[in-house]
């Protein structure tokens, strides 16, 4: 089987991060992989085989021949049996480059959200059912989002199946990473990671924080990420009391030794998937604290973790304080969720059911 993987650029980003992991799992089960990402990036994914680069201009994502053209020609070389694409624009991309060059390789859409939260007018809803219309099968990332696809597209039931991210079975270093080691040995660390863009409601993250720095001196706050609102947002932080215990860490290699060493991590999020971040605060038993949005409450429940309803600052603030705590109550969600993760998300597990839900695809079979 040969499976080209799409992915928006070479960045550390949740969906290009699974998409390389998920990628040496297949790779390692006989599947011949080739990763592409589609825009211009820094950064190295973590996949071992075969990657290109198309490095396009992102101002050429809705109209861009020359990019269509150099991917349909790497379709017709290589004669892929799928091609998955991983996230919105890769989807746009391999559809357009597909109906204008006229290769029939199968497109399967990674659906890692709500599309329904981001779909608010007529516009985007067709521009996106152009889209939607011509894949062979959507892999979904959680039950939620698969149900939530069906009602917004009227998508055939049969050609959709939920397969949620995983993790890496990995050994985390015993300390926390050397230049953050410091923060670590003074103060109890609350950690959020994700993309610094409206929908991870990072302002009221620090409004979070700011509430609880004022009852508790020792704690401090580290935000995984990057995008286009750091700028706004390290200006709200240099008004805050508590600015000297925030950072600003931008992206990073080493989430999970991060993760391993904080007392909690928070996702305050407007809108999500399944995010893979917290099923890997999970795998390294850091207590998770988020917003019920998504397919979080899949896996985020009261025996599991903390889930609030979104907007309720106060129960979310309340929720760290009682981490920040502990006890018996703590340690007793944090070995559920650990055992979740480790009995139904591991990556080695997760992509065998790729491998399998490709195997009907290309046979014509039904997903359901």
């Amino acid at each position: 089987m040969r499976v080209i993987q799409l992915v928006q650029k070479p960045q550390l980003r949740g969906a290009e991060i699974f998409a390389s992991q998920l990628s040496n799992h297949l790779q390692k089960s006989g599947v011949d992989v080739h990763l592409i990402s589609v825009f211009t990036g820094a950064s190295e994914l973590p996949f071992h085989g075969k990657t290109s680069h198309l490095n396009r201009p992102i101002g050429k994502r809705l109209w861009d021949l020359k990019g269509w053209k150099t991917f349909a020609k790497i379709v017709e070389s290589e004669r892929p049996d799928i091609i998955q694409a991983n996230a919105g624009d890769t989807l746009k991309f391999a559809i357009l480059s597909k109906l204008i060059y006229k290769w029939d390789t199968p497109v399967v859409f990674r659906n890692a959200n709500k599309m329904g939260d981001f779909i608010d007018t007529k516009p985007k809803f067709l521009l996106n059912s152009l889209f939607v219309n011509r894949v062979e099968a959507v892999v979904s990332v959680s039950q939620l989002c698969e149900q939530d696809f069906v009602n917004t597209f009227n998508f055939h039931a049969s050609k959709i199946k939920t397969i949620p991210i995983g993790v890496e079975d990995q050994k985390v270093p015993s300390l926390p990473p050397d230049d953050l080691r410091a923060i670590f040995e003074q103060y109890k660390v609350l950690v959020n990671i994700g993309s610094l863009v409206p929908e991870k409601n990072h302002a009221a993250l620090l409004n979070i924080f700011e509430a609880i720095a004022q009852k508790d001196p020792a704690v401090f706050l580290i935000i995984i990420g990057d995008g286009p609102l750091r700028t706004e947002l390290e200006n709200e932080v240099s008004r805050l009391s508590c600015k000297n215990r925030i950072l600003f860490a931008g992206y990073r290699n080493d989430v999970l030794q991060t993760l391993k060493h904080s007392t909690a991590f928070l996702m305050p999020s407007l809108i999500e998937g399944l995010p893979g971040v917290i099923l890997e605060a999970m795998y390294c038993e850091t207590p998770v604290i988020a917003n019920n949005v998504g397919g979080i409450s899949e896996v985020v429940n009261s025996q599991t973790g903390w889930l609030i309803d979104k907007g309720n600052t106060s129960a979310f603030i309340n929720a760290v304080m009682e981490v920040l705590d502990g006890g018996e109550k703590v340690s007793y969600k944090i070995v559920n969720a650990h055992q979740l993760v480790i009995s139904e998300y591991m990556n080695s597990k997760i992509a065998m059911r790729f491998k399998e839900a490709y195997e009907h695809i290309i046979a014509g079979k039904s997903l359901s």
